[in-house]
C-alpha cells in the first residue's frame, strides 16, 4: 500500500485529484484551442500539427482521469509523463528562440519538466494499491 495511514490516503488522494485535474484541464483546452495550438505546433516544426495537438489533449485528459480515478496508473502516468518531457524539448526550446521569446518559453519548459517529475512519482508508485481508487489496471 502506498500509505498506510487514513490521513496519508486522503492526502495521496487529494494529491492525485489536484495533479490528474490540472493535466484533464489541459488536454480539454487543447481540444478548445485547437486552431491556436496547431499554428504553434506547425511554427515548431512538428509534422501533422493539428492531429498532433488532438493526440496530445487526448493523452492529457485520459492521464489526467486515469491518475484521478486510478484506473490503468502505469499506463496513464507513464504516457503522461513520456507527453511532457517530449512536449519540454520539442515545443519549449527556450536556448533557440529570440531573446523576447525566452522566458516565456522557459516558464513552459519549467513546467512541463516540474508536472513529468510529479508523473513519475505516480508511475513509482503505479504498481501498488492506491487508497479510494478503482483499482483497474493494465499491469
Amino acid at each position: 500500500m502506498v500509505v498506510e495511514s487514513a490521513a496519508g490516503e486522503v492526502i495521496f488522494l487529494l494529491a492525485r485529484v489536484l495533479f490528474g485535474a490540472v493535466l484533464a484541464f489541459m488536454g480539454l483546452n487543447h481540444f478548445s484551442g485547437v486552431e491556436g495550438m496547431a499554428g504553434y505546433a506547425e511554427m515548431k516544426g512538428l509534422p501533422a500539427p493539428t492531429f498532433s495537438v488532438i493526440a496530445a489533449g487526448v493523452v492529457l485528459v485520459l492521464g489526467g482521469v486515469g491518475i484521478v480515478l486510478g484506473v490503468a496508473p502505469v499506463l496513464a502516468a507513464g504516457a503522461v509523463a513520456t507527453f511532457l518531457l517530449v512536449s519540454a524539448v520539442t515545443m519549449h526550446d527556450f536556448w533557440a528562440v529570440p531573446e523576447d521569446q525566452t522566458q516565456d518559453e522557459m516558464t513552459q519548459f519549467l513546467k512541463n519538466v516540474a508536472l513529468a517529475g510529479g508523473a513519475l512519482a505516480f508511475l513509482a508508485l503505479g504498481g501498488q494499491a492506491w487508497p479510494y481508487a478503482v483499482d483497474v489496471g493494465l499491469f
